[in-house]
């Protein structure tokens, strides 16, 4: 509308001009240089506008409030703009508070170092590594150093690579502490970042240990609900019948059974607490030298009957004479807790096979148990070592229990793994 303006008085004084209106024309010409400035302010401030807009998004500034330009229709897609942006900024800003937090609030020193050109700057630091280290919130590496120079050593011998290793840190006011150092490498956008996790190991261990009395505590409190409470129940029947006048033959025949009942749960209590015993006073092993082909043939000399009765065949593989130094008894404890376990889950297996290898590894010695059965279920997994858990009926839970603790006390280890179609059990000696 401006330009057709502009254009509409020009033409008309250049008419004026040519009849010599002099007047009219110097009038005409005054109106045209007014509004060419208009319309020159008009672009400027149009374009400043532009700008600062553009500036200020750049410069993640949101703070403007443009809904007195509302009804603009030039500005209607730079509103438009501005408005996704500015939502996206507060998304971005929200994600970070609650990830700052969580960082904060984690008993994990985490540190994010990011390359810039080609130095690392500290780019995160949470506060628990601020605050266990007594380490500010500093902004280059090379300044950390001079705080944790035993941990920024470790990392730059391994020349900012991947790895996990357990070190020892000191800081100026504490003894030395065993951490597991945890770090990893990635790159984002042609952007290098280091992550650096640094866990107690006293505290990874106190977890643990606090992790697996819960779960004893949760077994063994099941068991003795499982017997106090019929045995209660069972009381207080007993207690109603002492209040009768006088008793039928039923009435005696119900306190036969609830004394028969009680004695029974007392006896499954009794053997409950029995097998605890078993797992809290196990003898330290008496070592001496034994020969690992005559330790597995004397346990399972013990097992022909239970194997024949199930039809299970059996195969070792012993390629040289191995000698070991351990407690005979307590090891061949250990050899048939296994295969019992390993003629349960053969139990609806077609295929009914165990097969039991010894290898030698980096001067350790391998018993390798493994059959063709269902396997564990993953679901199980991470429980089948606790005490008193089992999956048998018949079973007391402490046999896995008791082995692992054996082959400890050995300063060995006892794992298992899963395959497709069957399951190890690997005991490593010493």
């Amino acid at each position: 509308m401006r330009l057709i303006l502009i254009i509409s008085i020009a033409g008309t004084g250049i008419f004026t001009f040519i009849k010599n209106l002099n007047y009219t024309s110097f009038f005409f010409l005054v109106v045209f240089v007014l509004l060419f400035i208009e319309l020159f302010n008009f672009i400027k401030n149009t374009y400043l506008f532009y700008d600062k807009t553009i500036m200020a998004m750049l410069n993640n500034d949101f703070s403007a409030d443009f809904s007195k330009h509302s009804d603009f229709e030039n500005y209607k897609n730079l509103f438009k703009l501005y408005d996704v942006l500015k939502s996206r900024e507060h998304e971005q800003l929200t994600k970070d508070v609650v990830y700052r937090s969580i960082l904060d609030n984690i008993e994990t020193g985490v540190l994010i170092l990011h390359k810039a050109s080609k130095e690392w700057e500290i780019f995160q630091m949470n506060e628990y590594f601020s605050t266990h280290f007594q380490v500010p919130k500093l902004s280059k590496w090379n300044y950390l150093k001079n705080y944790l120079p035993s941990l920024c050593n470790i990392i730059e011998e391994r020349s900012f690579q991947d790895f996990r290793i357990s070190v020892q840190i000191r800081t100026d006011t504490s003894e030395h502490q065993t951490y597991m150092l945890q770090t990893s490498k990635t790159v984002i956008f042609e952007q290098e970042y280091y992550i650096i996790l640094l866990d107690s190991i006293q505290k990874i261990i106190a977890k643990k240990e606090k992790d697996a009395w819960i779960n004893l505590m949760k077994v063994i409190s099941h068991e003795l609900m499982n017997s106090i409470t019929p045995i209660r129940s069972l009381t207080q029947s007993l207690n109603e019948f002492t209040q009768q006048d006088a008793l039928s033959t039923e009435d005696i025949e119900d306190m036969k059974n609830c004394v028969n009942t009680m004695i029974h749960r007392s006896d499954h209590l009794q053997n409950f607490i029995e097998s605890y015993r078993k797992l809290a006073m196990l003898p330290t092993p008496n070592k001496e030298r034994v020969e690992l082909s005559t330790l597995i043939n004397n346990s399972l000399s013990v097992m022909v009957p239970l194997l024949k009765k199930a039809e299970i065949s059996i195969t070792t593989t012993i390629t040289n004479t191995h000698w070991i130094m351990g407690d005979a008894n307590q090891l061949e404890q250990v050899i048939i807790n296994l295969i019992t376990n390993s003629i349960y889950a053969l139990k609806n297996s077609q295929i009914k096979e165990i097969n039991i290898i010894t290898q030698i590894k980096n001067n350790r010695n391998f018993i390798i148990i493994s059959d063709t059965g269902h396997g564990v279920d993953k679901e199980i997994e991470d429980k089948i070592f606790l005490p008193f858990f089992t999956t048998r009926s018949d079973g007391a839970g402490i046999g896995l229990t008791l082995s692992k603790n054996i082959i400890e006390a050995h300063g060995g280890y006892l794992n298992f793994k899963n395959f497709d179609k069957s399951t190890s059990f690997t005991i490593c000696l010493i």
